[in-house]
């Protein structure tokens, strides 16, 4: 039971900086990270009804 508790402690304070990983710019400094994109990906429909990918011809963004 000790060495449970022992690997889940060890394994906690490992993963911790992965989890917490901040963002670089080119030269290595800190930088605040982007903001991610936010909302639905954009949806097409052709004329006849049924999706389709967006770019081709007829089709519109719903």
């Amino acid at each position: 039971m000790r060495m449970f508790f022992a690997a889940a402690a060890t394994l906690a304070l490992l993963s911790t900086p992965v989890l917490a990983a901040p963002c670089k710019d080119a030269k290595g400094k800190f930088t605040k990270c982007p903001p991610k994109a936010a909302g639905k990906p954009v949806r097409c429909k052709a004329a006849n009804g049924k999706f389709a990918k967006c770019g081709t011809p007829g089709a519109k963004p719903i």
